[in-house]
């Protein structure tokens, strides 16, 4: 990919001065400010010719487009509304001859959102869980890479070699045993989207932090205590509240029988 502006009037006139006479190559340039575009990006298209008087020049394109200059040699578009990969022309007519240069421009989807669950979220340890990572929409999903990472290791990388160019679904998975160590650090996915080889960069996006709780469970004897004691309470318990209703009958019986030898020793002295 040409820097944007490295086709342009300057370049025009250089060729004209290298180049002069009629017996000269008669050529069409062309540069893009952008080869990768996300849907509803505007960007500078030049068309440049070394004819000294073309009849007809400018841009060939179903996208939107807008004339920023016009010179005979030279002429810069503003282009928009790309909605999938598209390409572009640069025509001029030079001495009854016309000529074009084409380029294509590829529209990309970023993975904007980047979604990192774990199943499930409280594990024993030694014992297996998940981590899956979804991006919802992203284009072109060949290009695609989904790193899941507890802190800074890498623990499962996955990409993608589909070549829909329609925005899809990513998804990448990866299971593991529970080690005391993952309660220690949070989970993250990144999604990378490599346009490079379109003329464009490496795009990121992280998910939001997920922790992991791993607990030990309670050894065999430590059981066996916790019911043992469990059963003596129970038993105490118990035997405290028969004790209660042995001695509360006992204390009625005693007061019951000494109210009727009183009350026999009264008629009797009557």
């Amino acid at each position: 990919m040409f820097p944007f502006g490295c086709w342009g009037l300057p370049v025009a006139l250089l060729a004209l001065l290298c180049c002069p006479g009629s017996g000269e190559v008669f050529e069409v340039l062309m540069s893009s400010e952008r080869l990768v575009v996300e849907p509803g990006m505007s960007w500078k298209i030049n068309c440049s010719t070394n004819c000294t008087q073309p009849e007809k020049g400018g841009l060939e394109t179903t996208l939107n487009k807008t004339l920023l200059v016009s010179q005979t040699q030279w002429k810069q578009y503003l282009v928009s509304s790309a909605s999938q990969d598209t390409d572009v022309y640069c025509y001029f007519l030079c001495s009854g001859e016309q000529k074009l240069k084409s380029l294509n421009i590829s529209v990309f989807h970023p993975p904007e959102q980047v979604l990192l669950t774990l199943q499930p979220t409280r594990v024993v340890l030694g014992t297996s869980f998940t981590v899956e990572c979804r991006v919802p929409s992203v284009a072109p999903l060949e290009r695609l890479t989904l790193t899941l990472l507890r802190g800074k290791k890498t623990l499962h990388n996955k990409t993608f070699e589909k070549t829909i160019p329609d925005p899809q679904e990513a998804m990448a998975m990866y299971s593991a045993t529970a080690h005391r160590e993952d309660g220690h650090h949070n989970f993250y996915c990144k999604a990378e989207l490599d346009l490079r080889s379109r003329g464009g960069h490496i795009i990121s996006y992280v998910s939001e932090p997920r922790e992991l709780e791993v607990y030990e469970p309670m050894q065999n004897n430590q059981m066996v205590i916790i019911i043992t004691v469990v059963s003596v309470l129970l038993f105490l318990f118990v035997t405290s509240i028969l004790l209660c209703f042995v001695f509360g009958q006992h204390w009625h019986r005693h007061r019951t029988g000494n109210y009727r030898v009183q009350g026999a020793a009264a008629c009797f002295r009557a």
